[in-house]
């Protein structure tokens, strides 16, 4: 890649962009070692891009899935013509329902974004577009499982729960992980094999992913759209989807089983961490999993109606944790200790 070439993605679509469309996640791509901070940050890109294309509800959802099979399409086979007709239509039938600023710009360079891809080359390259193929593959099923018509539907058992958070998140830290031991030189702690961190990195994955399904659970009610699995609220007297809505209260239960499931997922994540070499790549990493923790200890102080209508951490225990954890970061002891203070559940 040339200079010039990195000047232009790197700090207009990697730096303003991204900042723009990720601010929590932003701050770990800044904190990244160089070598991993390019792929990485276009790979979010990309996805963000593809996520935006599959939740844009305004637009028919046989549009919104044939623009995913060609954006899958022009990922894995470069063709520039292709390229350019599918970023015009997709800034003309996108763009323009987007009510955030950032979201609408994501959907005016997408050719920029799919032009920053060319440039990349070897083992990155591969990594980004297995993990692409993941994720929109995941998000294409997630439109079919949940058609937004005005009904409310559910996954149906812990497997297929497991399995999206594994498709959207779990692949990512595989990725995360294979890219380390490709680009970063003694990456990971001496004696600890990369398999051994790709199972951690997964289960990483999965807690973030299913932080998220915790937090909205409201918000994805009003959507369509149930994560919990349908054999475990039908167990604890809710005996169809639409139910859910009206008696909410008794899905309390299996969102808490979940949240168990989460600190289960989270002890992996904070493994991981720990294993890390690189002082900046163990920074980085660390961010995103002490908002974790600190995100699900909110969720569980919250009342079940605090819950469905939505908890987020505060902007001052951000600003707390991005300090905090420049500190703790430098010992996996001192990680040990910060994931207490944020919540971590032992037992």
């Amino acid at each position: 890649m040339s200079q010039d070439e990195e000047s232009v993605y790197e700090k207009e679509l990697g730096g303003k962009l991204l900042a723009s469309v990720s601010r929590s996640f932003y701050l770990t791509l800044k904190a990244l070692p160089k070598a991993l901070r390019e792929p990485i940050s276009l790979a979010y890109l990309l996805a963000r891009t593809a996520d935006t294309i599959a939740d844009t509800v305004e637009v028919p959802e046989a549009l919104r899935m044939e623009c995913l099979r060609a954006f899958d399409e022009v990922i894995r086979v470069p063709d520039r013509e292709a390229e350019v007709r599918l970023a015009e239509r997709l800034a003309k039938a996108f763009a323009a329902y987007q009510t955030d600023a950032a979201e609408k710009r994501l959907m005016e360079v997408v050719g920029e974004s799919l032009a920053w891809l060319g440039t990349m080359r070897g083992e990155a390259r591969v990594a980004v577009l297995e993990v692409l193929e993941r994720i929109i593959a995941g998000q294409i099923l997630d439109i079919e499982r949940f058609p937004g018509d005005g009904r409310l539907r559910s996954l149906k058992t812990a497997e297929e729960l497991d399995d999206y958070t594994w498709r959207v998140a779990g692949c990512v830290g595989e990725f995360w992980t294979r890219l380390c031991a490709s680009e970063l030189e003694a990456a990971f702690e001496e004696g600890v094999s990369v398999d051994e961190m790709v199972v951690d990195g997964i289960g990483m994955g999965k807690a973030l992913q299913l932080i998220n399904i915790l937090r909205d659970v409201g918000k994805d009610m009003k959507l369509g759209r149930c994560y919990l699995p349908e054999e475990e609220w039908m167990e604890a007297g809710i005996e169809s989807a639409e139910q859910i809505r009206a008696e909410s209260g008794k899905l309390k239960p299996v969102w808490e089983r979940w949240a168990r499931e989460c600190d289960g997922h989270l002890e992996a994540g904070l493994r991981y961490v720990c294993r890390l070499q690189e002082a900046k790549l163990r920074y980085a990493t660390a961010l995103p999993l002490m908002l974790a923790f600190g995100t699900l200890r909110k969720l569980r102080a919250a009342s079940w109606e605090e819950v469905l209508g939505g908890v987020k951490i505060s902007r001052l225990d951000v600003a707390r944790l991005l300090t905090e954890t420049l500190v703790t970061s430098r010992s996996a002891s001192g990680l040990m200790a910060q994931a207490g203070r944020w919540g971590r559940v032992v037992g």
